[in-house]
């Protein structure tokens, strides 16, 4: 028998154990399931073991493919196990509270899908039940780890653009309501439309990108003019139905006051008349200099430009950009996380964060004043 005058010290209490796989459940078997899937089978130190969703035929289709031992239908079975360290939920809205804080209750790290959840309010439970339990709660805020808005941040940590005192986010489609009577139009399900599907991520790019500025206030106008016509209904449409009528708007714009004086500009659309396509990104004024991404139909080449001086006459830069890894750096980085072991920054607040923002958006919209964004 060998001996080792160093043994290897167990894990902490609560640590997974760094000599074996860590082992993950994925909640929700559409896309960005699917995603958090492939990003944790590409990891050499993650084993998943579990796969739960209502989609049967999918389901078993999945497990066979990627030899997953372990398929449910009912989330609660998945949570259940205690052979799981981690769970992805990829579910509609409505669920995100519900089996986040199921799996956090029951010792389990969390990497949700955006939006945290469809209210302020609700995401708060889940923040709260991440600190109590000490665990990791990340969200997938995927368009963080594009290649052009890595360039950028690293400009802007640098100072090249100076201070950014004025900023646009933008996602505006033409034809792009993910399902006509589907959860995404339901507002008990779904909890908006545009604003809190897409409006959150470039949200989220925006304040990533400038630092992470306090909002204090939003001023914010909705409309539903096109989808309760039957109007702007995407080809690329969820399947499934819950017999919903269009109940949540189809265009929002809102002005966002930062702490420090500068102002975000925030519209997003799933449908209006304006040029074809599905089109997104950030423009960046500052005292030294500007920036913008500019992405047409999920473009990942030639998609930021950045506009200084050189010689006292405007120059225009455009740097080489190469695609990001998106959900898989997203999967990557919160497997990381729990591998470090220190996990008390990791408790969800910038979700939280993004969540109050919203709430203040649709008050403002519904009461047509100007309304204090809630601190998270």
């Amino acid at each position: 028998m060998s001996t080792n005058s160093n043994p290897a010290q167990p894990p902490a209490a609560g640590q997974p154990d760094p000599s074996r796989p860590l082992r993950v459940g994925v909640v929700g078997l559409g896309f960005a399931g699917q995603a958090a899937l492939k990003g944790y089978l590409a990891l050499p130190d993650v084993e998943v073991v579990s796969l739960a969703g209502l989609e049967a035929d999918r389901l078993a289709e999945l497990g066979k493919e990627h030899s997953i031992p372990h398929l449910y239908e009912r989330w609660q079975d998945l949570i259940a196990r205690d052979d799981i360290d981690a769970v992805s939920v990829a579910t509609p809205t409505h669920l995100h509270a519900p089996i986040s804080v199921a799996a956090l209750e029951a010792g389990k790290h969390v990497l949700c899908e955006k939006p945290l959840a469809r209210s302020g309010e609700e995401a708060q439970t889940i923040v709260d039940a991440a600190t109590k339990a000490n665990r990791v709660l990340k969200i997938c805020f995927n368009h963080r780890e594009r290649g052009d808005v890595a360039i950028l941040k690293q400009q802007l940590d640098a100072g090249q653009l100076g201070r950014v005192y004025y900023a646009k986010a933008h996602w505006m489609r033409r034809n792009g309501i993910p399902g006509m009577g589907s959860w995404f139009t339901n507002r008990e399900m779904a909890g908006g439309g545009p604003l809190i599907d897409l409006g959150v991520h470039m949200l989220d790019m925006a304040l990533y990108l400038l630092g992470e500025p306090r909002v204090l206030s939003a001023s914010a106008s909705t409309f539903s003019e096109l989808g309760p016509r039957g109007l702007g209904g995407s080809q690329y449409a969820a399947k499934q139905t819950v017999g919903s009528a269009y109940e949540v708007e189809d265009l929002a714009t809102a002005f966002l006051r930062l702490e420090g004086g500068g102002v975000l500009q925030l519209e997003t659309s799933w449908a209006t008349f304006r040029k074809p396509g599905d089109d997104f990104g950030v423009s960046l004024y500052g005292t030294d200099g500007g920036a913008e991404i500019g992405v047409e139909n999920y473009a990942s080449e030639d998609t930021l430009r950045i506009y200084t001086d050189v010689a006292g006459a405007p120059a225009e830069v455009r740097p080489r950009v190469v695609r990001g890894e998106g959900h898989r750096a997203v999967v990557r980085d919160f497997v990381g996380v729990i591998r470090g072991g220190d996990w008390s920054a990791h408790t969800g607040r910038d979700g939280l964060a993004r969540a109050r923002i919203i709430d203040a958006c649709y008050l403002s919209s519904l009461e047509g004043r100007e309304v204090p964004v809630v601190e998270a």
